[in-house]
């Protein structure tokens, strides 16, 4: 079995890029997402039947990894052939399509996930061979995409790790200051990755050549929506853990509920026990409540206070620096056509642009018509933290 899947492995890192690339690059020539004809059409049969050829061998062995990672790795491989498919419009039913459905279907059951490529397959389980990962195309905008994310989901992961070992040592631990301190570094590293993407991404290129591989694609009879590069846990936990969010809001369940079988295996469990855990920010109020607030209450608030800035200041500059330029205003441009039901990852475009506006004002504790943050508490908090100065 380990035979079949390293020769679609390799397939999908040669043969499949240089398909998808000529592919993309003609695309962009036209200006256009998507082209038809008998050239054209042609490298894309490739795609579907030497893709579909390679998977029904790794399927006929009737066998699957026994090891989750092997497994995982697996599932992102045949997401990669169905995403192509699916973005380059070609394939219906009927083989060799059902074949791979079958197939990630499996896949997807014995971990407990969709049965789809995800970010994660893109990045933190995307092994690299001689320094180079697996993507869809050779066109550097992509390795750009894919780098930039990556490295702000890894700085996001750090700030996670740091917030999530604080409640049991309290928040006014000596111990605690060094986390809030790390917290803190790691997400100013997510505002300079985002600000780098900002400044090496091309915006046409990503959207005519990038985002339609994320576009929801269907496994079966179910259509499952597209991938994200915030299907991670992290940012969730530290909007949890910080207090920014809440766990009870009918919104924010949604999102929890809607993103928990995309993210990758080891993400489930730290995504369920967020929105358990007690928040920060409850800590801080319930123990400056208590009496004047000490010197290490005063510092360590200071910097969780530092921290919530810092992590609105991350997710506000994405917000308005990349996915409004990214998305938002080519969708603009596109023709009219494309325009209905255009998307990033499965609903609406601008149903996904109003969601992603609420997750922004709750991060960066900005009140407006209709919506209620952490505002008033983080002020009060810092009114209590001033009074025992």
């Amino acid at each position: 079995m380990e035979e079949v899947i390293n020769e679609l492995d390799r397939w999908l890192r040669h043969e499949f890029v240089d398909l998808n690339t000529e592919l993309e690059e003609a695309y962009f020539a036209a200006r256009s997402e998507i082209l038809d004809g008998p050239d054209l059409d042609k490298t894309k049969q490739a795609i579907l039947e030497d893709g579909g050829t390679l998977i029904a061998r790794v399927a006929g062995t009737g066998r699957i990894p026994g090891d989750a990672r092997e497994r995982y790795r697996l599932l992102g491989a045949v997401g990669f052939y169905l995403a192509a498919c699916r973005r380059h419009e070609v394939g219906a039913d009927g083989e060799p399509l059902t074949t791979a459905w079958s197939l990630a279907n499996r896949l997807g059951s014995s971990l407990g996930v969709a049965p789809r490529f995800v970010f994660a397959h893109q990045s933190i389980h995307n092994p690299a061979v001689r320094g180079t990962f697996l993507t869809f195309t050779s066109l550097p905008d992509e390795e750009v995409f894919i780098r930039g994310n990556a490295l702000a989901v890894l700085a996001y992961q750090r700030a996670a790790d740091a917030l999530r070992r604080i409640p049991p040592m309290g928040v006014s631990s000596p111990m605690a200051t060094y986390l809030f301190e790390q917290a803190r570094a790691a997400l100013d590293d997510v505002l300079r990755f985002n600000q780098a993407l900002g400044g090496e991404l091309d915006a046409d290129r990503f959207f005519l050549n990038i985002r339609p591989y994320f576009k929801t694609y269907r496994v079966g009879t179910v259509e499952y929506r597209g991938a994200n590069a915030g299907d991670f846990a992290a940012i969730n936990e530290i909007d949890l853990l910080l207090g920014l969010s809440d766990a009870t809001d009918p919104f924010y369940q949604h999102v929890l509920a809607e993103k928990y079988p995309y993210v990758p295996p080891e993400d489930q469990g730290p995504l369920r026990a967020a929105a358990l855990a007690e928040p920060l920010l409850e800590a801080f109020l319930r123990e400056a409540a208590t009496g004047p607030a000490g010197e290490r209450l005063r510092r360590n608030g200071g910097l969780f206070l530092a921290v919530c800035r810092a992590h609105a200041a991350a997710y506000t500059y994405h917000h308005h620096r990349l996915v409004k330029p990214f998305l938002e205003r080519p969708a603009e441009d596109a023709p009219q056509d494309r325009r209905e039901g255009m998307t990033a990852s499965g609903p609406p475009l601008d149903v996904v642009i109003g969601g992603l506006a609420r997750l922004s004002d709750l991060r960066a504790a900005r009140d407006r018509a209709g919506l209620a943050t952490a505002r008033a508490a983080l002020d009060r908090l810092q009114a209590l933290l001033a009074a025992g100065a």
